[in-house]
Order: structure tokens, then sequence, then C-alpha cells
């Protein structure tokens, strides 16, 4: 697959995930928009200056904001071909009626709330240009719910029915919106996490940014509200 002379948005771009995404991308040709909340982030995971990286450090939480970061991405590149709604967050321990209302809107802010502020950002810029891809990111453990991981899941579960309900609303102007819906990813942070789990059977990053990459390609154009599994050997 190519994407040269693309612009595609990623957010969530300085963590684990996101940076293979737009690793990816920028290998296959793109100009990746880098998104996440802090410069510093950004810098520390993309210290190389290379004109195909474009970092652009914006609070999700922040509707205004990310409207007006977009909107600039517009004016500089002549649109976004495909926006990679990655940030997001995890949380786990508690029950659901133990859970307190903070981690309840921790996890809505960091999966829903981000996720629908780069989608009303991007989508109107793709509905002019007359396409565009976003791919989003759901949960296999958000198909049935886990015990402990109740807001999660929930969070998770909403991203999926947004995703459902977009690619209906959007379909007939060119625009594909799918989510991928891994296992565990098999990243630093989770080996970290979990020392005595064998990561051979987690989905590797690379694998799934794969997975990603064909959403925003041109062969995904009669792929539509498509809810993937990538879950490796789990």
């Amino acid at each position: 697959m190519t994407f040269k002379d693309q612009t595609i948005v990623v957010t969530g771009a300085a963590g684990n995930l996101g940076a293979v995404v737009a690793a990816a991308f920028h290998q296959a040709g793109a100009r990746v928009v880098l998104v996440d909340a802090m410069q510093g982030f950004l810098d520390h995971r993309f210290p190389d200056a290379d004109p195909r990286y474009v970092k652009l450090a914006v609070d999700l939480l922040d509707r205004e904001a990310v409207a007006a970061s977009f909107a600039d991405i517009q004016s500089q590149y002549g649109g976004i071909d495909a926006l990679c709604a990655i940030a997001g967050g995890f949380h786990m321990g508690e029950t659901v009626h133990e859970t307190p209302a903070e981690n309840w809107d921790l996890m809505q802010d960091l999966n829903v709330r981000t996720l629908l502020h780069s989608a009303a950002a991007a989508v109107p810029l793709m509905i002019g240009r007359g396409s565009g891809k976003i791919v989003t990111i759901g949960a296999n453990a958000a198909m049935q719910g886990v015990p402990g991981m109740g807001a999660y899941c929930a969070s998770k579960s909403t991203v999926m029915r947004l995703t459902q309900s977009m690619a209906g609303e959007l379909r007939d102007k060119s625009i594909n919106v799918n989510c991928v819906m891994p296992s565990i990813i098999d990243t630093p942070d989770n080996r970290a996490d979990m020392p005595d789990a064998d990561p051979a059977l987690w989905v590797a990053s690379a694998d799934l940014a794969g997975v990603i990459m064909f959403l925003c390609s041109a062969e995904a154009k009669a792929v539509h509200g498509a809810l993937i599994p990538v879950v490796g050997l789990s």
C-alpha cells in the first residue's frame, strides 16, 4: 500500500500504538500529522526533524481547539485523507457498583470524547473534499463485558456503536468509518505490567497497524461500519 502525498492524522501519536501507526504511514509515503496532548511527548517520541512528520500538540478534550487545529491542517495541506483516532486509555480494577464517578468520566473522556471531538473537526473537511477514511479503536473485551472492566468496556462499546452510526451517516459521502477491536497489544508497557504473561499470544503493534492502514486505503472503499477483531493468538 502506498499513501504518497496523502495527509494522515494520527491522534495519540506519542503513545505506543500511535507511534507505530504513524511510522507505518510515514514509511508508506504519507505526510503524518502527529496529534498528542503535550509537545514534549511528541518531541520525545519523534526527535528527528522530518517534513513529513507534522507535530500538533492539542488537547483533544477541547472541542474548539481541535476544530481550529484541524482547520489549520486543511489550510496548510489541502485536507485530511484519513483520521486514525487512536488516542485513548485504560482503567480496570473496580466492580461496576464500586467504580467512582471520576473513573467513569476518565474512560469517557479518553476513549469517547477524544473521538467525538476529532470526528467533529475532521468530518466536515472530508465532506467538503468528497472523501475520507476514519478508523477507530474499539476493544475485543467490549464485545461482551469483562468483570472489573466495566468503565473501560462501556467506553469502548460506545466507540464501536459510534463507528457504526457514523458509517451509516457518511457512506453516501464516500467516507468510510470502521473500527478495529484488538485484544492485548504487545507494547513495552503491557509487558512491564504483565511480566508473567506470554506476549507471543498478543497482537503485535505492527500487525494492528497493518489492518488500520488497509482500512485507510483505496482497497477498503467498500468497507463501511466494520468491527474487525484483531486478536492474535489470544
